[in-house]
């Protein structure tokens, strides 16, 4: 081709003018899509199997030399000359395609070409190269410097070949396009020989400069030479090498060079072979492939080929074959892999004896296949190790016998000194022979056997389909579209155009279609409920509208068991990458889930994604669209990788960056397509490649920590190579089709690829999976005259004629259904006479029509559209250009009639998708390069993949094509196969775990904030992950428009298909309130639809026989190369089989293949991308709603995790009279304090009504709780070991632990970029307690931003008080009381975290913690203030926390007191109050009026709690405030009165002024709060409980009360520390039981709990007799209820009235000297009334019996005295028991 072929184009020039003109008008943007011209010269693709993956230069510098023949010369002399004579040609250039640059002195990918920029910088010049300037005719002479530089390479006096040295793009074969490329403006036609003067050069410094003029005319002096033209297949040098890996020479076009080598020496990185003698030439004969017909093709096999002079354009050299032979470069690994060695490798006469063998086999229509002969190949190594010795002499006779079995197709030639002499007489006999009397073999084995250089052979392909199929194959999918577009705009066709002119006949076609339209005389034939025969007006049809039927497309989103399952794998897999360990993802740093998919450059499919997104109601699940407006927001989350993807994608990643707490998934979908490298992807020739290389792994991508990069695909193995970005542990596939069988309820199953293979065991007369044999022969007849053309080409023209005489054979010529192939007139016969058919309203069939190249389907639709409408069919079926640059262009009347059916009355709706097409008759011719993931409609019945043919020999290629048909099918037309397989056990675990995985993801009750509600739970929406069964069956409440279930009844078609997600239906109005909806479960589960069926796929013969290699003898598609973009690792590797699959396929795939060097991975990162994942499934399978599936749980699980367990437990019932009085101020809560004085007149309810305390002992009073009036033992052991608690939804006022992150409170909990942990400083802060009588110093660690909370000395280094504000204070933004919060082993988990709790506003929080802990608090909590305890406090319970947090609030108090007075402050105008609050305090909640007289309960914060309590009038007067604990049940209700006198914990206001001389118990380790409150009421001061505000606790399972300690012995370790029990945690004074590790006090409560019905007898159930304990609360034995009567010993406290009461018991726990033995004598006991005393030491016990006189009516006993077992380091406690007598 080009200029290789004799008498092809009479002169360059007019090739070149031809092409631009042409090329202009096709860049044009008006009007319908046009072909994108390709280039003339291809460049030679690198040899598949280069284990390096280095791409092998093989051009030669360019010598000019004058030949034998002067008409090259005469031309370019004419061509030269008409630059002069002729006045310049106005040149129109093409436009550059969108998002390049069009800069002069920079090329369109935007780099800098200008010689003054890259003069220094190091360019490498590929061998055969040379460095060329271009000036801009737009630079001024003073800017001459600016020119434009490329480096080029020129193959003939007519040829080009350049590479851009800005970009590196590479293979421009028109100096038009590469003018284009680096945007030289030019005003007239573009000329090399013109617009390229000079060579460059470097000077003396090493830099660029312009060099000698480039001689364009040949020289007189260069006369001398070999014959002119000379083929090579590798680097020339001055010796001719062995072509171990030898590139082929393009088939089509070769390209042609002179054969003197280069002086150049070869650059690094080239393979070179060994050399042989120059003289081993070939000469091609002229005119081979017209005299032959036939191209020969030479395929490499072992040895050394020779030049090849001459007419080199009508040889192929292929080296297809070569690595079957190379099992001696095997490394050891690999034949350990293969179960092989070194002693098992064939001989080079065995692999000849083998090859031959296999040539021999294959059938007349088959053509040889590399993977095929690699396995025969293996399994010789594996069967027959080393092989039979034959030597060189036996290697002739035994060859020729192999051949002999092959009938005459095989032919064996021998020769003795090269392998270029077989060559040549095979070429010269060819030549030689008349080609009508040839009876050529198909196969020409040489062999040379020469006993100097050993056996070498190589094989020549002669027959015609071989031959051609080879060289076709030689060409990816870009190449081989290219040729066709050269082909056509060439003129080449147009014998081909002649050819078809008549029909099958001999009648002139178009002359018969006139004739026909001017006898119907504006008559059209009846569109529907009629026969071919009925013709009506064309007015008349067009009006016609078939009845409404809109029931049958039934619309609903449904969620299937197999989406559920890997929607799951999916989020299983994302919290595998979060729990690794590496820190690459912290899912509690996140709130919110966002995404984007990237899908190929198709309309459809961008409409097609959308509709699922907007059908599937994500957008409102996930929260980030309104209900009302999402229908209107999916396409924003839909880009197209076209050249508007990069500002899209950089408005994407900015909100990445600007959201860092939430959590965003791109979704790369059919992420197989376009993978190759930016570096090395085109901008130019009118397509877009590398884009999704420029997105995806961009780095802004790659170091987004917020962001997953989830890729999609149905044929994933081109990302499963040895260099895959994606970690094999980050794969979710699809389940298989046996473990989908077992899931599905339903009476669908998918049908896929594997199926269709199956099917043909079927037995069916008409396969489902055929090729039309008839259409086949004409196709070899066309092929054979017109081996010029490609045969796509020539398919294309005999497929459109084919559909053409189809339709005239069924109207207007009956005489030609003899003509046409059964197949055609099957399918167009249905597609015209199915919506006639009775029940079918109207609906028929859609027939699919494959076109691969975008100018041979412009031509299809247009002929076929011209034929239809000439022969009236043109109301009864569409014709549709499928193209992915386009929308679908309906005729109005079929978008008529589409509405009718779908009862839809928006006027401007147009179908979008090929599934709005549904039930329309039409052809839908579908083009481009691959099948993008385009869903097609139930109604789709025939795929006709005729032209799919041997240019697809790629697993991916040629899968995609027949996946056009997968879809879901009833089960009944399935047969069961003979023997069921087993599923692989792996997978169904996997299933069967992720169907039983529970209901860890159930959504709890939202808390109530409309600011955190969402559209409902995830239950709601159908995806329940409780039960599979029912998952699938639950309607959306997603006010978006549900997915749809399309089912329709046409009687005998093949309609009613209910798919999944992928293939479901498509909405009915635009308005999504419209949108109808589902039926009940019963219907659909109860009735099925119609019957579907499989589609019907009509194949070529080549494609036919790969994919029924499964069931045949031959290779299945499975077996070969994975995707044209890599390569095999290793010449032979293990036989791949279908049932590998998932895990194990991408495992096969990533140890044997490699990506080439254009491929995105080629220099992918070593280590796998830790946050990217693929997700593999079938096509049209569902996966696009498995991934919207993901994203809701994913969701759902970032949700959970913001959702808390709060208990949830309701408070014990008050006495039936026991009710609180209180006074309104107004009618909202926020309006309503307390009076002082009506809350004086309120009696204090001692009742423990908090269930945290339903298991302490009971408080004694006259009002005593129902629940304890029973005191029955069986109620008690009824009580639940563990506390309830609901999930509540967190508001955004609730508290946070370390793991919550946001963009707002950031700054509050994580220490800056530039803070380090040392920018805080350390205050001690000493004070005298009087309780303890000594000074007591405490640490406080203040980050550098709170020290303004605090008073320092001058000098800065002495802490003096903390800052208090003023009672009179009044600012809506300040907290007045500083919050402490004790918390222990809670660093992680603590709420510590009150930003958003607190609304932002200025407050003052300090943590206390223990000494041991500090280092711990302050790593996660650098920004808050630290209150260190004193290391003796480090086993202290919380009493001691509470204790000297009050201590230093009041001495602080006093400090600041005399601060601000010396300002002139009152001293009781400073602020006396704290708050005291527990680090599982996270939501609060208040109950205000509604206007319909009833009560809500929202959310509010502590902000609004706090300010409301400190704004309470007289606040100073009350000692205590607080709030009520919530409950579910109190939340339904207002509470009986605003304000209660009763126990207040956890969270309290307290007035350490007041409660100067009431103190917490340090000692104490639980019921501290109870002990304090009834210490605070004795002494005659407020508590006041705000009954209108109720406070939520969460359950935290470590740490805080929770860590107690492990009570074990002290210097022994047991296994079982539960065998220690509480009467063991007391002893004998002095005995020898074993001590304990644990503190006194810890003990002592602890016995006091289990043990106290030992103690007090009497007390046991007992509620008239309770206990008597003076100045303290203790917890004694909550399973039998011992109540206790609280006594403050204090003068002038405030006790209850026990006149008349009797006490069972005495408990004086280190009593103080205000207990006096005549306060004792007050009080009556029950006779055998039990005493105990506990004090520090035996020596108080003794000096307290003896100073109350307690001998004088107690009995003791020496055995009577016990000691805490705690070890000896540790003073223990001492108790005396004793009877009352």
């Amino acid at each position: 081709m080009g200029n290789s072929y004799a008498g092809q184009l009479k002169s360059a020039r007019f090739e070149e003018a031809l092409h631009n003109s042409i090329e202009a008008s096709l860049r044009s943007s008006s009007g319908d899509p046009q072909p994108i011209f390709t280039q003339l010269y291809l460049e030679p693709e690198p040899y598949p199997g280069n284990m390096e993956g280095k791409k092998l230069l093989f051009h030669e510098r360019h010598e000019l030399v004058n030949g034998n023949s002067s008409n090259d010369l005469e031309e370019l002399e004419d061509e030269d000359g008409s630059d002069t004579s002729s006045p310049p040609l106005p040149y129109l250039q093409a436009p550059a395609p969108d998002g390049c640059c069009t800069l002069d002195g920079f090329c369109q990918a935007g780099k800098d070409l200008r010689l003054v920029s890259i003069a220094t910088e190091p360019i490498e010049v590929p061998a055969g190269f040379e460095l060329v300037g271009a000036k801009s005719p737009t630079c001024v002479p003073e800017h001459s410097d600016q020119q434009c530089n490329c480096c080029i390479f020129v193959m003939s006096l007519a040829g080009f070949s350049g590479n851009c040295v800005g970009c590196g793009e590479k293979g421009f074969r028109y100096f038009t396009e590469f003018s284009n490329h680096i945007n030289l403006k030019l005003s007239t036609q573009p000329k090399k020989q013109k617009h390229l003067k000079y060579y460059l050069v470097k000077n003396s410094q090493g830099a660029l400069c312009k060099g000698p003029l480039i001689c364009w005319k040949v020289s007189s002096a260069m006369n001398s030479g070999p014959p002119k033209k000379r083929h090579r297949s590798w680097h020339p040098s001055s010796l001719v090498p062995v072509p171990p890996t030898a590139v082929p020479v393009p088939a089509i076009r070769p390209i042609v060079c002179s054969p003197v080598a280069s002086p150049q020496p070869p650059v690094m990185g080239v393979i070179q072979p060994q050399p042989v003698t120059i003289g081993e030439t070939v000469i091609v004969p002229d005119n081979l492939l017209n005299s032959a017909g036939v191209r020969p093709v030479i395929l490499i096999g072992h040895g050394t080929l020779p030049y090849f002079y001459g007419n080199v354009g009508d040889i192929v050299v292929s080296p297809l074959l070569v690595s079957c032979y190379k099992s001696s470069q095997l490394s050891d690994k690999t034949l350990e892999a293969l179960g092989l060695n070194s002693s098992r490798l064939l001989s080079v006469e065995t692999m000849i004896l083998l090859t031959l063998q296999y040539f021999a086999r294959l059938g007349s229509e088959q053509i040889p296949l590399r993977e095929e002969l690699e396995q025969i190949v293996l399994k010789a190594m594996l069967c027959c190790p080393g092989g039979p010795a034959i030597s060189p002499l036996q290697l002739p006779w035994l060859a020729r016998l192999e051949a002999s079995v092959s009938g005459g197709s095989v032919q064996v030639v021998v020769t003795n000194n090269s392998l270029g002499e077989g060559i040549s007489e095979s070429l010269r006999s060819l030549a030689e022979s008349p080609h009508q009397q040839q009876c050529l073999p198909t196969y020409v084995v040489i062999i040379c056997a020469s006993k100097m250089s050993g056996s070498e052979f190589c094989v020549i392909v002669l027959g015609k389909y071989q031959a051609r199929a080879l060289a076709e194959g030689m060409l990816t999918t870009n190449e081989f579209l290219k040729e066709i577009s050269y082909e056509l705009i060439t003129g080449k066709v147009s014998i081909l155009t002649s050819h078809f002119r008549t029909t099958s006949l001999g009648d002139n076609l178009d002359k018969q279609l006139v004739r026909y339209q001017r006898r119907r005389k504006g008559q059209v034939i009846q569109p529907f409920q009629g026969d071919v025969t009925d013709n009506i007006h064309s007015q008349e049809a067009a009006s016609m509208s078939p009845p409404s039927d809109s029931d049958l497309f039934t619309k609903g989103f449904q969620i299937y068991p197999a989406q559920l399952n890997v929607a799951r794998s999916l989020l299983s897999q994302v919290c595998s990458i979060a729990d690794s360990g590496t820190q690459n993802l912290d899912l509690g740093r996140f709130c919110k889930v966002d995404f984007l998919v990237l899908v190929p450059p198709s309309h459809i499919l961008v409409h097609q994604t959308a509709q699922r997104i907007r059908q599937s109601g994500v957008l409102v699940d996930l929260g980030n669209e309104d209900p009302s407006t999402a229908h209107l927001k999916s396409d924003k989350y839909v880009v197209r990788l076209d050249g508007d993807v990069h500002a899209k994608m950089e408005a994407f990643m900015k909100k990445v960056k600007q959201n860092p707490y939430t959590l965003f998934v791109l979704i790369h979908d059919n992420s197989h397509v376009d993978l190759t490298s930016a570096l090395s992807g085109s901008v130019c020739h009118g397509e877009l490649q590398g884009l999704a290389d420029r997105v995806v792994n961009c780095q802004e991508v790659l170091d987004a920590m917020n962001l997953l990069v989830l890729q999609v695909s149905c044929f994933p193995y081109t990302l499963q190579t040895r260099q895959s970005r994606i970690s094999i542990h980050n794969e979710v596939h699809w389940p298989s089709t046996e473990i989908l069988v077992r899931m599905s309820v339903l009476f669908l199953v998918y049908f896929g690829l594997r199926d269709y293979s199956r099917s043909l065991q079927w037995g069916m007369a008409s396969p489902i999976l055929r090729y039309d044999d008839a259409f086949e022969k004409m196709v070899h007849t066309l092929l054979e005259r017109h081996p010029h053309l490609h045969s796509m080409v020539i398919r294309s023209y005999l497929l459109i004629q084919q559909y053409t005489e189809a339709m005239m054979a069924l109207t207007s010529s009956p005489s030609l259904r003899d003509h046409i192939t059964p197949e055609t007139l099957a399918m167009v016969e249905d597609l015209i006479n199915a919506p006639s058919r009775e029940g079918s309203q109207g609906r028929g069939h859609m027939l699919l029509v494959r076109i691969p190249s975008l100018q041979l389907a412009m031509l299809a639709r247009e002929r076929l559209e011209d034929v239809r409408d000439k022969l009236g069919l043109q109301l009864c079926f569409a014709v549709l250009l499928g193209s992915p640059a386009s929308e679908l262009n309906l005729h109005r009347n079929f978008t008529s009639r589409l509405r009718a059916w779908q009862g839809c009355e928006n006027e401007d709706w147009v179908p979008h998708t090929y599934e709005d097409l549904e039930g329309l008759p039409c052809i839908v011719i579908l083009t481009g390069k691959d099948p993008l993931g385009e869903t097609f409609p139930k109604s789709l019945k025939y795929c006709d993949l005729r032209l799919i043919d041997s240019s697809y020999l790629t697993r991916t290629a040629l899968e995609q094509e027949v996946g056009l048909a997968c879809t879901y099918v009833s089960r009944v037309v399935v047969p069961e196969p003979k023997k069921a397989m087993a599923p692989r056990e792996s997978d169904a675990e996997k299933v069967a775990t992720s169907l039983n995985d529970g209901d860890e993801l159930e959504r709890p009750q939202s808390n109530g904030s409309a600011a955190t509600r969402t559209s409902g739970s995830l239950a709601e929406n159908g995806v329940s992950s409780s039960d599979v069964a029912d998952s699938f069956q639950k309607p959306s409440t997603s006010t978006s428009q549900p997915e749809g279930m399309v089912t329709i009844d046409m009687g005998t078609s093949t309609l009613g298909i209910k798919q999944e997600c992928d293939s479901l239906g498509t909405p009915l109005s635009s308005d999504p309130s419209k949108a109808s909806k589902r039926p009940s479960q019963s219907t659909q589960c109860d009735r099925e639809p119609t019957r579907a069926s499989p589609r019907t796929v009509i194949l070529s013969r080549a494609a036919y026989n790969l994919l029924s290699g499964e069931s045949g003898s031959q290779l299945s598609s499975s077996s070969l190369l994975p995707h044209a973009d890599v390569a095999w690792s290793s010449p032979l590797r293990p036989i791949i089989t279908h049932t590998l699959q998932g895990t194990e396929q991408s495992m096969y795939y990533r140890q044997w293949t490699i990506a080439r060097q254009h491929h995105a991975d080629y220099e992918a990162p070593s280590v796998p991308h830790p946050r990217r994942m693929l997700l593999s499934g079938p096509p049209q399978v569902g996966k696009t709603g498995a991934y919207l599936q993901f994203l809701r749980i994913l969701f759902r699980m970032l949700i959970r995790l913001l959702e808390v367990d709060v208990y949830d437990e309701d408070e014990e019932e008050e006495g039936e009279n026991h009710r609180d009085f209180f006074i309104f101020n107004g009618p909202n809560i926020f309006t309503q304090w307390p009076d002082i004085e009506e809350v004086r007149k309120l009696p204090f309810d001692p009742n423990l009504r908090d269930p945290k305390f339903r298991k302490a002992s009971p408080v004694y009073s006259d009002k005593m709780l129902k629940s304890f009036k029973g005191c029955k033992q069986d109620k008690e052991s009824q009580t639940p070991a563990t506390r309830v608690t609901k999930s509540i939804r967190l508001s955004r006022f609730a508290a946070h632990n370390a793991f919550h992150h946001c963009d707002q409170c950031h700054h509050y909990c994580e220490a800056g970029a530039a803070t380090q942990l040392s920018e805080c400083t350390f205050h001690a802060f000493t004070f005298c307690s009087s309780m303890l009588g000594e000074e007591v110093q405490l640490q406080f660690v203040v980050p550098k931003s709170k020290e303004q909370h605090f008073v320092f000395t001058h000098q800065g280094s002495h802490l003096e008080s903390m800052r208090l504000p003023l009672v009179s204070t009044k600012d809506p933004d300040l907290l007045k009381s500083p919050i402490f919060t004790p918390t222990t082993g809670r660093q992680e988990h603590g709420l510590l975290n009150i930003f958003h709790a607190t609304e932002g506003a200025a407050h003052l929080h300090i943590l206390v913690v223990k000494q041991f802990e500090m280092p711990h608090y302050r790593k996660y909590w650098p920004n808050h203030i630290l209150l260190v305890l004193p290391a003796m406090f480090n086993n202290a319970g919380v009493g001691a926390a509470r204790f000297l947090i009050k201590e230093l609030s009041y001495h602080n108090l006093e400090l600041e007191r005399n601060r601000l007075e010396e300002q002139g402050v009152k001293r009781q105008d400073v602020w006396p109050f704290i708050v005291m609050m527990d680090d599982s305090c996270v939501l609060w909640n208040a109950h205000q009026s509604t206007s319909d007289g009833g009560s809500c309960l929202s959310n509010v914060s502590l902000k609004t709690v706090l300010q409301h309590m400190e704004n309470t009038p007289k606040i100073s007067q009350y000692a205590v405030c607080g709030t009520r604990k919530w409950s579910s049940s109190l939340a339904r209700r207002s509470p009986s009165s605003p304000f209660s006198r009763c126990h207040l914990h956890d969270f309290v206001m307290l007035n350490v002024d007041l409660t100067q001389n009431v103190q917490y118990d340090l000692n104490r380790y639980g019921c501290e709060e109870v002990d304090f409150n009834l210490r605070v009421d004795s002494s005659g001061l407020l508590l006041c409980r705000f009954n209108n505000f109720f406070l939520m606790k969460k359950h935290i399972p470590v740490g805080g009360r929770n860590k107690e300690f492990l009570v074990k012995p002290k210097l022994m370790e047991i296994e079982n520390p539960a065998l220690i029990s509480p009467l063991q945690y007391v002893c004998a004074p002095d005995s020898e039981q074993t001590l304990l590790d644990a503190p006194a006090q810890f003990l002592l409560e602890r016995f006091l709990q289990s043990c106290s019905h030992r103690l007090f007898p009497k007390a046991v159930r007992n509620r008239d007799n309770p206990v008597l304990s003076i100045d303290s609360y203790l917890n004694l034995s909550p399973e039998v209820r011992i109540s206790v009567c609280y006594i403050n010993s204090r003068p002038h406290s405030t006790n209850l009235n026990h006149q008349g009461l009797v006490f069972s018991g005495l408990l004086l726990y280190l009593c103080d000297s205000f207990v006096v033995s005549g306060l004792l004598k007050k009080f009556h006991f029950l006779k055998g009334a039990t005493l105990c005393v506990i004090c520090q030491d035996r020596s108080s016990l003794r000096q307290t019996i003896a100073r109350l006189e307690l001998e004088d009516e107690w009995q003791f006993r020496l055995r009577d005295e016990f000691q805490t077992a705690n070890c000896s380091e540790d003073r223990s406690l001492y108790f005396l028991t004793g009877r009352h007598v």
